[in-house]
């Protein structure tokens, strides 16, 4: 078996790039040291290797599959992996103490869960529904409702649901019309369907907690009308038992990847007998919703991350061990062809896939280290740190989804012809990626956010913030000779982005959203090589820091010269990137704007 991701990065990340040590100087995470938070995510490790990864192909070649009657049947294997994961705390791990959790920092949780994505992602999914269902319970249900439906979704017996989409509807959530009907206090008699439900109901858990967006009779249209309710599919009698709920799995959707992972069709109430619990206050559902979907955001980022980390892990590997051709500057054909990883073309594709899988990582860390300070810190700090984290969420969510199918691509083409079989996993990683960009909001739809709502935020206060952060690192790497080029460039990438903006942000102002909007993912796509070459030139920074240093063990040495090495490819080959973006923006004419449809004909 491959390796699927590389232990010495993560630590590197986690201690040197983005110090994990700082958090433990916070009240809430004072329980932590270094060493605790290191042989977690070797426990983690342990966990994937042993009881995820050798599934991984077994739950593509045997998908979950509906039995017609309203199961869903998954690997045999899924009901004990559920069980271990949440006995080692990585259901609930990261909730706080009095919630049952052992308030880990999202800086290590996250981390585990990288290690599941890329060793099995067909799994991780159901993990963290359910850390995200209970944590929307947490924040803002009831006591009662905490007291129901927590500990048995964090004991791995019960599995949390998001249930948004409708078949009508789609990605807009204005257009939901599945209703609620007041039966009493908060009880609710409940109506429709909702389609693209990860994570629903199989037969791993014995019970499915839907946190279900609806309509009260009467509300308001659009967004301000959607409330969030509880919908289990077995709901708590009096007596403490537990009653069918009328919530029907219509059908399992079979899918290009992710095939071990059930998605299913949801029909409440056909029966009138489904009874919804409101969560928080009437109308407030979709604002609630947005902490489970903006955690998701971030987690689908980092699958695809951590996916796109397994397919090089795998090419890497065969690449270091094919032997196939000659150099060109060798005439002799009596001698021996050589691993295909000395051909320059090879090594190309290689740092393409190291440079995309690996800065996508950083990224992801460093999100999740904003988390963490936006919940352990003061009041007056909070609210940057909560900023940055918004700013970053839809280029966290976008890029390794849309990089991370390109470099498993990559992967595929390193094998050759072989990576085209499914005698090597690098086709299956293919198949899964894609489905990042569809999750938590599609490409467009991230765009749109960053542009129509994460840039104009509090007067551009979010995008401020980031470049301060941005320009910090700059003027870092400006001390090294070796990092002054990328230093400059990514500096006239910061420039750049303003003149963008300068260009386009009269659009807004004069109400014109729809030119403002309609390059916004082009806008999101070279804002994304801008926060990428960002995290390259804090590795490469930190690495010219440790290289400084006497006495480095051979291996060491080569792993921080292959960051800066890295670094230095990235900003050669992936970055130019920007400014043809940048060229497509500045262009005036309007060309996915028409009115006249034969145009596609």
């Amino acid at each position: 078996m491959a390796n699927y991701t590389n232990m010495e990065l993560l630590k590197f990340l986690l201690f040197e790039v983005h110090p994990m040590n700082s958090l433990f100087n916070y009240e809430r995470f004072a329980h932590l040291n270094e060493e605790q938070a290191w042989m977690m995510i070797e426990s983690a490790k342990l966990l994937a290797d042993q009881e995820m990864a050798p599934f991984f192909r077994e739950m593509d070649e045997t998908p979950v599959k509906y039995d017609g009657k309203g199961n869903v049947q998954t690997h045999p294997a899924l009901k004990k992996i559920i069980s271990a994961a949440a006995e080692q705390g990585w259901i609930g791990g990261s909730a706080l103490f009095e919630h049952g959790g052992m308030q880990l920092p999202e800086m290590i949780f996250g981390t585990a869960h990288h290690l599941f994505q890329a060793a099995n992602n067909s799994i991780q999914g159901y993990l963290g529904l359910s850390t995200g269902a209970a944590g929307l319970i947490t924040s803002f249900g009831s006591i009662d409702q905490l007291e129901k439906f927590v500990p048995k979704i964090y004991s791995g017996e019960w599995q949390g649901t998001m249930a948004l989409t409708e078949p009508q509807a789609g990605s807009s959530l204005t257009d939901i019309t599945t209703s609620a009907r007041l039966i009493n206090n908060n009880e609710y008699s409940i109506r429709g369907q909702k389609i693209f439900i990860s994570g629903g109901q199989h037969e791993a858990c014995s019970n499915f907690i839907h946190l279900t967006l609806a309509r009260i009779e009467g509300a308001p249209a659009g967004i301000k009308g959607i409330s969030l309710f509880i919908i289990p599919k077995f709901r708590p009698a009096a007596d403490g038992s537990l009653e069918y709920n009328d919530v029907y799995c219509a059908g399992d959707f079979q899918k290009m990847g992710q095939r071990g992972y059930a998605t299913t069709h949801l029909s409440f109430g056909d029966n009138n007998n489904c009874i919804g619990y409101l969560v928080g206050e009437p109308n407030k559902g979709l604002s609630y919703m947005f902490q489970m979907m903006n955690g998701a955001r971030i987690s689908v980022g980092l699958c695809a991350a951590s996916v796109a980390m397994a397919a090089f892990q795998c090419s890497l590997q065969y690449c270091k061990e094919r032997p196939q051709g000659r150099l060109p500057s060798e005439k002799d054909p009596t001698k021996p062809p050589v691993n295909i990883i000395q051909h320059a073309d090879i090594q190309r594709m290689l740092l393409t896939q190291k440079a995309i899988a690996e800065g996508s990582i950083a990224l992801g860390i460093e999100c999740n280290k904003l988390y963490d300070l936006s919940h352990a810190c003061n009041k007056e700090e909070r609210a940057n740190y909560l900023l940055l984290l918004e700013i970053l969420t839809p280029i966290i969510k976008a890029y390794p989804s849309e990089q991370g199918s390109r470099s498993a691509a990559l992967a595929i083409q390193t094998l050759g012809g072989y990576g085209f079989t499914t005698d090597f996993p690098v086709q299956q990683h293919y198949r899964d990626l894609k489905i990042m960009s569809l999750y938590e909001g599609t490409t467009g739809i991230q765009a749109i956010d960053l542009l129509g709502r994460k840039v104009l935020m509090e007067n551009g206060k979010a995008l401020q913030l980031l470049a301060d952060e941005i320009n910090k690192t700059i003027s870092a790497a400006n001390s090294y000779n070796e990092l002054k080029s990328e230093a400059e460039i990514l500096n006239n990438e910061l420039s750049r982005i303003a003149w963008i903006l300068k260009h386009y942000t009269p659009y807004a102002l004069e109400g014109n959203m729809e030119k403002y909007l309609a390059d916004a993912t082009v806008f999101l796509e070279m804002m994304s090589y801008t926060v990428i070459g960002w995290q390259w030139l804090k590795m490469a920074l930190k690495a010219s820091e440790k290289l400084k240093m006497t006495g480095m063990a051979p291996n060491q040495k080569s792993f921080y010269e292959g960051k800066i090495h890295t670094c230095q490819f990235f900003f050669k080959y992936e970055m130019p990137h920007a400014s043809a973006c940048a060229t497509t923006l500045l262009t005036d004419s309007t060309l996915t704007s028409v009115s006249n449809f034969e145009l596609f004909d």
